[in-house]
């Protein structure tokens, strides 16, 4: 493996990912339309930015690409229930006509970053692993579902195709996200003492640093074809299942600040306690991290300025401005530009006859 298409690279963990591709001697083909901004990944000489709409790829895109990790997706659950049939174009049938391409261009690997998600609600005793009736709940769950089920008959002895069902990722991102549970948690300690929490904290959930799962994909990279052809693997570990409840707890204990926790909303009825015992056989893999590593990088990041909260930080609310912005645009736009508009033979004319 030496050339890699990443798709969503711009992202909150495409964003992670990319830098340690081009660190350990790939290249890479970066894939999005950079909603979040280009400026998330630094040029380097072995990245390629390709500005290019998921749902736009032609066979073009695929020559010379030995790998694609296929991240793109409308995240998160909001945003899936606002924009559904968006959702499932991206995370759905996009991800499996990328697959397909791939396959038709002799790409060797593609690598399907699905979530945990699709568990959906569990019984609190039940314990999930890859061979459990899933049971998503929500747009953004069923369509990865749809997009497991459309790339994994792909897999033959020619093209390796392997799913990873991610839990719900945390961790500092230079595309930063403040709308996943240890990250929004830790910015609220951090700015006023206060972790907001959807009641009632019993329902359980599992985590994963943006570290540990980017060096999972790396891993499937490097990994034997024959291991990991076909195969779904939960990515993340037994340590990082929290209750909501104890998880704010250890996210306080772990700040230098005092901390208090205040309940909000309905009971959230998601629930799901995921074993990962598989991932940690088969790749001899462990996470590094836990949630209050996560919150005190988070933490530290904030304190020396380097970290802000914005309307980029909360997935949803930066779709909504990019819209309003869109629509504000097109109402002005004219010859071009806003101000300064494309030269015409009339105004050359009368510029001249001054």
């Amino acid at each position: 493996m030496k050339n890699i298409l990443v798709t969503g690279a711009g992202g909150y963990i495409g964003s992670i990912l990319v830098p340690k591709l081009l660190a350990k001697g790939y290249e890479v083909k970066a894939v999005d339309r950079f909603y979040f901004g280009v400026d998330k990944l630094q040029p380097h000489p072995n990245l390629t930015i390709v500005h290019e709409d998921c749902r736009r790829l032609k066979e073009e895109h695929f020559v010379d690409v030995d790998a694609v990790i296929d991240l793109v997706a409308i995240s998160n659950d909001p945003s899936g229930e606002l924009f559904k049939e968006v959702t499932y174009e991206v995370n759905h049938l996009s991800r499996v006509n990328t697959a397909t391409l791939a396959k038709k261009m002799g790409v060797e690997r593609y690598i399907l970053p699905s979530s945990c998600s699709l568990y959906g609600f569990q019984d609190k005793d039940v314990i999930v692993d890859e061979t459990s009736p899933t049971n998503p709940l929500t747009v953004y769950a069923k369509a990865n579902e749809k997009a497991e089920q459309g790339v994994l008959p792909l897999a033959d002895q020619d093209f390796t195709v392997v799913v990873m069902r991610q839990a719900t990722v945390y961790g500092y991102s230079p595309r930063m996200r403040f709308d996943l549970a240890i990250n929004g948690m830790t910015y609220g300690a951090w700015e006023n003492g206060v972790i907001p929490l959807m009641r009632d904290g019993s329902q359980w959930r599992p985590m994963v640093h943006v570290e540990d799962t980017t060096d999972v994909m790396c891993l499937l990279l490097e990994a034997d074809g024959q291991i990991i052809n076909g195969e779904i693997l939960n990515v993340g570990s037994n340590r990082n299942n929290y209750q909501l409840g104890p998880l704010a707890e250890e996210i306080a204990e772990a700040l230098p600040i005092e901390v208090k926790i205040e309940w909000y909303g309905d009971p959230d009825h998601r629930s799901y306690r995921v074993n990962f015992d598989k991932i940690e056989k088969l790749l001899n893999w462990e996470a590094k991290y836990t949630a209050a590593d996560g919150a005190l990088q988070i933490y530290k990041a904030l304190e020396s300025g380097n970290l802000k909260k914005s309307e980029q930080t909360i997935t949803l609310n930066w779709y909504k401005e990019l819209i309003k912005w869109q629509s504000i645009m097109k109402q002005v736009d004219m010859y071009g530009g806003i101000l300064e508009i494309e030269s015409s033979e009339t105004v050359d004319t009368l510029v001249s006859t001054k």
